[in-house]
This record gives structure tokens, sequence and C-alpha cells, in this order.
């Protein structure tokens, strides 16, 4: 379903997930991708979430975020997206969470879906993405950088350490 929702998106070119690397994603030793999938009265899939978790700082705590939210053609309008989105507000409330986020493309007609659940664009805020070549050229000044600014990964600098 995820090809369908990059060929929905006039995207299917960029797709390059695998069946091995989503359930890797979802399955694998560390998980750090969450799914949901609505299925019909048959069990057969008509839809699906796929999440992570995100942190604000301004709130203090986490949330989630919804990186793929998509529903069979033939299943729009049943409530199968609704449903969806629910599960995610309630896994959000059920673990103290702040947010529920996404975003989309902005000629998609769930614009109308999503503000019927009262769901708001986030105003000045623009979204930024860095990947391919630009990735790598700047994790190539990372690598070549010296030392003084000694980033460190995953933990807060000692009182002794500089900042």
């Amino acid at each position: 379903m995820v090809h369908e929702l990059a060929d929905y998106q006039h995207a299917a070119d960029q797709c390059r997930l695998t069946a091995e690397q989503l359930t890797e994603a979802l399955f694998g030793p560390s998980p750090a991708l969450f799914g949901h999938v609505a299925v019909d009265a048959d069990d057969e899939p008509v839809g699906f979430a796929l999440w992570f978790l995100t942190f604000s700082t301004w709130v203090g705590g986490h949330g989630i975020h919804l990186e793929d939210l998509y529903v069979r053609p033939p299943f729009r309008g049943t409530g199968a997206g609704r449903l969806l989105l629910a599960t995610l507000a309630a896994t959000c409330v059920q673990r103290g969470f702040g947010r529920l986020e996404w975003s989309m493309v902005d000629w998609n007609p769930a614009a109308r879906f999503y503000a019927s659940v009262r769901a708001v664009p986030v105003e000045g805020l623009v979204p930024y993405r860095l990947s391919g070549p630009a990735l790598h050229a700047l994790a190539a000044q990372a690598e070549a950088a010296p030392a003084p600014g000694n980033a460190r990964e995953g933990r807060v600098p000692d009182q002794g350490d500089e900042a």
C-alpha cells in the first residue's frame, strides 16, 4: 500500500521501500516505526497509518509524527481514515503525548477531512528536507570539521565539559 500511496501522490518512481525494509523497521530489534492497518469485514487491508515518535522541547514531551495515512480508493469515505487517525489520537492521550502532527501534499483533497477533525495547518512553519547528495555533502563537513565544537551524541555535558 505504500507504493499505492506513492503512485497516488504522483511519485511512484521515488518510492524504493521494500517489504524487507518495512518489516525490519516495524519488527526489528529496535523498532522506531510503528503502524496500524485498517481491515474490512473480510480482514482484507484497506488502509494504513505509519508513524514515529517525536519530542517537543516546548511541550516537554513526546508526540507522534504521522508519516503516512492511506486508504485505498474504494474505501475512502467509509470511516477507515478517521478510525486510523482516531487510534493515533487515542495513543497520544493514553501515553500523555502532547501532539499528533503530519504533513501532506498541498493539493490533497484530504485537507477537508483533516479540517473535519479540527486539525489545523501549522502557520509560520515551512517543512524542510535534506537528502541525497546535499545530505552527504553536509555530513562530510562534520567528518572534516575540527574538534572545537566537540558535539556529543545523546548525553548532556558534565559541568566540567565545554558547552
